[in-house]
């Protein structure tokens, strides 16, 4: 059945290609942008047209002209620094000229999404709360991974396995319930595992999308939490031709990158790609000194080539991507309470040493350690059918995972998961009619995952899972009202699994341990949402939204049985686990005046059969243990989690330069009806406040110019409201960081030669430990009495951007 649906569905993404692409009548669209205030015509203001993948920037004189268009109602956007935004639908085969009038603004609330919608719009006027993060606040961050960066924005958390594996986290919620988007589909690369991260390179990310809440109606199973969109840069303008360089450095633990793309636009042909490299050793802090076998490397080959013409875009996307980081285990000599390592004695004979100053500044991860690689291939396409579109998505993923924890034969692997993903996606976006939007489709994924390695956490797997959606919106006036259903069948087969006294594969037999049993699963479930917004007034806006999340439970959830590495820890799974469901609801209240941008949103989500790992007891009271770990099994109960973040920016007039933005967030989680000790939800991030002093400044000298100072706050409240039975968790007390930073354009002939930007992260070098830090939990230092690892201290990040124009 799964088979038949999939093939249906593939024969219908390629035949509705072929049928749409057809010759189409063209046309063209050209105006004037001036400033609304002064009249003047403004230069190198930006026209995009986003369904399209096609834009221009504006001449000298302010004039612009788009070419090769089809003639159908499209959504242009018009954008300059220092301005508002404007969308505004154009009907192109009753309309060739349009002229625009930008509003300056201190700050930008008319931002386009793209997140959980048919179609771009605004964000002031979607439902659904979102937090973005454009590429110059990326370029402005010193972190060691992509997710490390979000992590500063409300409402935004993550799980570290120290400084090079983060996991993201949104309101109160993580691993499988945070779905991860990039190049138009959903990332797959076994995010089950507590250590698992996100394979995507950060300096290939132009822009970040954050959905927060149950994001289910385009994406599928899984997005309780909410979704991160990665999103690649626009394409450029017909007849460009650019490029980057970046050099990137910090101090704490000699992290060095590198990263340098080129992308072009020769009559409708685009491309853009791009190489990094990153490397990093073991990073420090005053109490802990260098931490053992926290380094890491990372590089990444990505790229886009493709189409832009008047029948729509066809764009391929390929990356590869290979990330080898060292695990912590935090152990350390009795007496000196200095970190060891494992060495081999002989052949067979495993001991320990002190970890020496060459182990610490190594780049070359020490065991135990892991290798991830992850290639992914994925063709989107866009096609003018009438005045609507039709857009469709297929991708392949291969994701291999491998664990080195034997010091005998480092290179060995024990644990070695291979998994094949073929993700599919088609939607008609319906033409606008009386100020109606709609769009159907139609998405989901296939996968395969198999057990290549010596060892065994997880049985092998087939998944199969489909989903259809329907989606509306109507604008009237002031007012916009969105929603949509979708329906899902998610159908799982985990295989048996016997093994010899060697602890091989072996066919079922009287003498074998039967490790994985066998199971057959199938997961329904119906996901929705309804919501408005309400311009108030030009200063005030209002949102309301309700929705119905859907998860099924995850491979490790439902068939684990083994030691986990990089947990730390032995894992068992239950296979009579029920999907998960929530139902949430969202207020937003935002303000955007000459002196004050601030916007409150609060929540209240509600889940039935919320699944975590509980630590397991032995009969005589302690610790379960299993090959000498803590034993943990997968359970589950209703959840009510509740909070929200509170924005806002300072910014007096007549003095624009300077910025004080504030943040809160905070959530609560709690399970229903239990006792103290089970009574919060594990892994619940502590509130949040951050505050930022900003100054700007357009021009500083003639060669000096957009440059910017700041000193931040970050302040996490002391969060002692912990899953304490059998000791899980514990209390985590407060800590402040902070946080100084500056960078300017160095420019010659009005030509930036390069930007420098410099960070310096917890200044007055704290020593601390998140609450979301898994090595909070390793083991004791006998010396010192401390528990577990701390975080990273003082870091001074570098960077220097050089961009690259070229002559067509």
């Amino acid at each position: 059945m799964k088979k038949i649906a999939f093939v249906a569905t593939a024969l219908f993404l390629f035949f509705a290609s072929i049928l749409s692409a057809t010759n189409t009548v063209k046309t063209t669209l050209s105006g004037i942008v001036k400033d609304k205030v002064t009249g003047e015509t403004l230069p190198g203001a930006t026209i995009y047209i986003n369904d399209l993948k096609t834009g221009t920037t504006t001449d000298i004189d302010g004039a612009y002209k788009l070419e090769n268009l089809p003639q159908s109602i499209v959504i242009v956007h018009a954008s300059l620094v220092g301005y508002k935004l404007i969308s505004v639908s154009v009907d192109l085969s009753t309309t060739t000229t349009k002229d625009f009038e930008l509003e300056p603004s201190v700050t930008e609330l008319h931002e386009v999404v793209v997140t959980g919608l048919a179609q771009g719009a605004e964000k002031n006027r979607t439902a659904t709360p979102i937090t973005t993060m454009s590429k110059v606040q990326l370029q402005q961050i010193s972190s060691n991974n992509i997710i490390d960066a979000l992590a500063t924005q409300p409402g935004i958390s993550q799980i570290t396995t120290g400084a090079g594996i983060s996991k993201p986290v949104i309101r109160g919620l993580g691993y499988n319930r945070v779905v991860t988007v990039n190049d138009g589909i959903r990332q797959e690369g076994q995010q089950w595992g507590d250590e698992h991260g996100i394979e995507i390179d950060e300096f290939a990310v132009s822009k970040v999308e954050i959905l927060k809440g149950p994001a289910s109606l385009m994406y599928g199973s899984d997005a309780m939490a909410g979704v991160i969109n990665f999103l690649s840069a626009p394409t450029l303008p017909d007849g460009k031709i650019q490029g980057n360089l970046l050099g990137n450095y910090q101090t704490n633990n000699g992290l060095m990158g590198i990263s340098g793309n080129i992308a072009g636009n020769l009559k409708g042909l685009i491309w853009d790609v791009r190489y990094s490299d990153k490397a990093a050793h073991a990073y420090q802090n005053k109490y802990d000194g260098y931490v053992f076998n926290s380094g890491f490397k990372e590089n990444s080959l990505s790229g886009i080539i493709g189409v832009n013409k008047s029948w729509g875009y066809s764009h391929l996307h390929f990356s590869v991507y290979n990330f080898t980081p060292g695990i912590v285990k935090g152990e350390r000599d009795s007496a000196s309470g200095l970190f060891i390592k494992p060495i081999k004695i002989d052949q067979n004979t495993e001991g320990v040493a002190l970890a020496t100053d060459k182990d610490f500044k190594s780049y070359n991860p020490k065991t135990p350690f892991q290798k991830i690689h992850h290639y992914k291939a994925v063709l989107n396409n866009s096609f003018i059918v009438g005045n609507g579109s039709l857009k469709t998505t297929l991708g392949f993923q291969q994701n291999q995972r491998q664990e080195y924890g034997n010091v005998l034969t480092p290179n060995e692997y024990g644990l070695f998961f291979l998994l094949n993903t073929l993700n599919y996606d088609a939607r008609y976006i319906f033409p606008e009619k009386n100020n109606w939007n709609m769009a159907v489709g139609v998405s989901g994924m296939q996968q395969q995952s198999q057990n290549k390695g010596a060892e065994f956490l997880v049985p092998e797997y087939h998944l199969f899972d489909i989903g259809g959606f329907v989606f509306a919106k109507k604008a009237m006036g002031k007012l916009d009202i969105s929603g949509g259903l979708r329906y899902d069948t998610r159908m799982q087969h985990g295989d048996d699994l016997y093994l010899n006294a060697d602890g091989q594969p072996v066919p079922a037999a009287p003498l074998s341990t039967h490790r994985f049993t066998a199971f057959d699963k199938t997961f329904t479930g119906v996901s929705g949402s309804v919501g408005a917004t309400y311009q108030i007034s030009d200063a005030v806006f209002t949102k309301v939204n309700l929705s119905r999340g859907f998860r099924a439970p995850n491979i490790s959830e439902l068939g684990a049985n083994g030691v986990h590495d990089g947990t730390v820890r032995y894992e068992i799974g239950n296979p009579n686990l029920k999907p998960e469901t929530s139902f949430q609801w969202d207020y937003a209240l935002g303000l955007n005046t000459e002196h004050v941008t601030a916007e409150l949103d609060v929540f209240g989500n509600n889940i039935q059969n919320f699944i975590f790992p509980r630590k397991l007891n032995s009969v005589l009271g302690g610790d379960s243990l299993r090959e000498g770990l803590q034993t943990f099994q997968y359970v589950a109960a209703d959840a009510r989690l509740w909070g929200g973040e509170l924005s806002i920016d300072v910014h007096p007039h007549p003095v624009d330069w300077l910025h004080f933005e504030n943040t809160f967030s905070f959530v609560n989680a709690q399970q229903t009806n239990q006792p103290d000790s089970t009574k919060y939800l594990p892994f619940t991030p502590p509130a949040k406040w951050t505050s930022e002093v900003r100054a700007n400044a357009k021009v500083l000298t003639k060669s000096i110019k957009n440059v910017y100072a700041k000193v931040g706050l970050e302040y996490y409240f002391g969060q002692n409201k912990f899953y304490a039975a059998y000791g899980t968790e514990t209390a985590t007390p407060q800590y402040q960081l902070i946080n100084v930073g500056f960078g300017a354009d160095i420019v010659a002939k009005n030509k930036t030669l390069c930007s420098l930007i410099v960070n310096i992260n917890n200044l007055t070098d704290v020593a601390y430990q998140s609450h979301l830090s898994r090595l909070k939990y390793l083991g004791e230092n006998n010396v010192t009495g401390r528990t577990g690892v701390y975080n990273m201290g003082r870091n001074v990040g570098v960077k220097v951007l050089v961009p690259l124009d070229f002559k067509k």
